[in-house]
């Protein structure tokens, strides 16, 4: 009978050495998706601003685009590069 006591106790003492080793695993490695998540969280707050600015950035090239094709923005062009004036228009320069 003391045998089979003392089998007893080391088979319950390994199962529970066992069990103890396996929720160690186990919570190792959710500390580690746990920080694999936060570091994904992060990258994609990174990314979603990164969308937003790129988004804003497209308005105003759209934006810009639009101007460009205006009859303002070609008149001040040609005043600008060409220096070209309507017929009606008198130009003043000042004296350096």
């Amino acid at each position: 009978m003391r045998r089979k006591r003392k089998k007893r106790r080391t088979g319950l003492g390994l199962i529970a050495v066992m069990v103890l080793m396996i929720c160690g695993i186990v919570t190792y490695n959710r500390q580690e998706l746990d920080k694999a998540n936060v570091k994904s969280a992060a990258r994609i707050a990174e990314l979603k601003d990164n969308i937003e600015q790129e988004q804003e950035l497209s308005e105003d090239i759209q934006e810009k685009k639009a101007y460009v094709q205006t009859k303002k923005y070609i008149e001040e062009m040609a005043r600008k590069k060409l220096g070209l004036v309507y017929k009606d228009e008198i130009i003043f320069k000042a004296e350096e």
